[in-house]
């Protein structure tokens, strides 16, 4: 299977868009913009949400649910917001169907059907969260709201790709409201290293994180705190997002509290979220030629197993010792797969695993059920070895422990080597344009040169790095004084 995926040196995005169809992940559907999730990807999406949801409820956070329609009054409620995601809106404007007069057997818009007020599907929930939250918080008492929903989400897209950028998408969106703004801060920063601890030890991405410049800040926020992973066709990718929304969405909705002290007050704010484009960056992070290449912990299939044999007989006593294993495998919380499909050869099943990016594959023949042996490969090097069927399940264990580490070590490795470090606007543009990765550069602050660096170069700044140091310098376009480096990169 893998022989007919292109490779990525020919061509990224080809070797991207075929890898997620071949692997089963997801495909174009009917609704132009949108994609169907097939079980396979849907499964790694519920292996992220399991580990994210645990990490927000042990942070406090409690789920909910809020319509997928917003009235657009409410939506325009605050403006910065409003304006920043008009352009993405789908907007219901009827609520009724009737048979065509002019065209038998056909439908249309039931011109007497229009709503008084149009509602907009959700390109994220502020509003209608806000106009709720309104009548949940009166007291001190009623603060901290830590709230999560999962949830769908439509932001209209021309140009799209699975899972990258569609114009519907599934993800999760906190929201928060304080009595102070220390602690929506406090929050805002605790989010972005929930979401960074998830990328790094679950998905084995590494991540930097930062603060978005004013430019690439969330509509409505006083400040976007991010966490930013690099690509291995040197492309950075915006990972997740966590935003102090300071008082402005409190002020659009009225959002007050009384004190301890007896005196009305407004809430301070923060929202984050993160995406199924987390799935199109595990993909881009770690895969290979040969197709997916899956961190353990989030792998649907942890380990295979392939039986090789002749005829009823033999299968039915690898069969006896796989059973063993597996029962095993899945009493340490390992998920395993016994592949005795009678349909394909062991060699279709070894290329459909390897595409698939399962971490482990076992096989068991004839001679291993002499011996008492079995060979065990890994996805991540290909490396194979024989080992004692009573030792198995203990080797599989640190295996999988091992992978997650060196492909994580891998990626790591290479985002160190693609952080370069450049003092000329010249050496920037040779950066960008023939090694890629992140260029670390001064910047003189303004969005001005911000924007004349990306119209020239297709260049963002990614983020100002939490650990950027102060030095001075002078901005690498405009010669100005500048005190940090920040990081710029093309991006999804």
């Amino acid at each position: 299977m893998s022989k007919h995926l292109t490779k990525r040196a020919e061509d990224y995005s080809k070797w991207y868009n075929e890898l997620i169809v071949k692997a089963d992940l997801a495909e174009n559907s009917a609704v132009r913009g949108c994609m169907v999730i097939k079980p396979y990807g849907f499964a790694i999406w519920e292996n992220m949400q399991k580990e994210l949801d645990r990490m927000f409820k042990e942070t406090g956070h409690q789920n909910a649910y809020f319509p997928l329609f917003v009235p657009k009054s409410l939506f325009e409620a605050e403006e910065k917001n409003a304006e920043g995601f008009a352009k993405e809106c789908a907007v219901v404007t009827h609520y009724r169907l009737q048979n065509d007069p002019d065209n038998e057997g056909k439908l249309r818009v039931d011109p007497e059907a229009k709503l008084e007020e149009e509602l907009v599907v959700r390109p994220t929930s502020e509003a209608i969260i806000w106009n709720t939250y309104k009548g949940w918080i009166q007291s001190h008492r009623d603060l901290p709201l830590l709230i999560n929903q999962w949830a769908n989400v439509v932001r209209w897209e021309m140009r799209t790709r699975l899972f990258l950028r569609t114009a519907e998408f599934l993800w999760q969106e906190g929201h928060t409201a304080h009595a102070t703004k220390a602690e929506a801060v406090a929050e805002a920063k605790q989010m972005q290293e929930v979401y960074a601890t998830f990328a790094e030890d679950f998905m084995a991405m590494p991540v930097v994180k930062g603060a978005k410049s004013e430019s690439e800040r969330f509509a409505g926020a006083d400040d976007t705190l991010t966490i930013e992973a690099l690509m291995q066709d040197g492309k950075a990718l915006q990972a997740g997002t966590s935003h102090f929304l300071g008082q402005n969405f409190a002020k659009a909705f009225d959002v007050k509290y009384t004190s301890k002290e007896g005196k009305q007050e407004y809430v301070w704010a923060t929202s984050w979220g993160v995406s199924t484009r987390l799935i199109g960056g595990l993909i881009m992070t770690h895969s290979d030629d040969a197709g997916l290449v899956l961190p353990p912990k989030l792998a649907p299939i942890q380990v295979v197993i392939v039986p090789i044999y002749k005829g009823e007989e033999q299968l039915n006593a690898i069969s006896e010792k796989v059973d063993v294993i597996v029962k095993e495998l899945r009493a340490k919380g390992i998920s395993v797969k016994f592949d005795d499909r009678d349909t394909f050869r062991p060699g279709a099943k070894f290329a459909e695993y390897e595409l698939k990016g399962v971490p482990v594959r076992i096989a068991m023949g004839a001679r291993d059920l002499e011996n008492g042996t079995v060979e065990v490969a890994r996805r991540d090097t290909f490396e194979k070895q024989t080992v004692s069927r009573d030792e198995v399940v203990d080797i599989v264990s640190n295996l999988l422990e091992e992978i997650q580490e060196n492909i994580f070590n891998k990626a790591l490795a290479y985002r160190n080597d693609h952080i370069t470090e450049v003092n000329s606007f010249e050496e920037f543009k040779d950066v960008i344009e023939n090694k890629g990765g992140f260029v670390s550069a001064h910047w003189d602050g303004t969005i001005e040169t911000e924007d004349k660096i990306k119209e020239l170069t297709k260049a963002t700044i990614r983020c100002i790095p939490n650990d950027a140091q102060e030095e001075a310098g002078v901005c690498v376009l405009t010669g100005k004084p500048s005190t940090k480096r920040v990081l710029f990169a093309k991006a999804y």
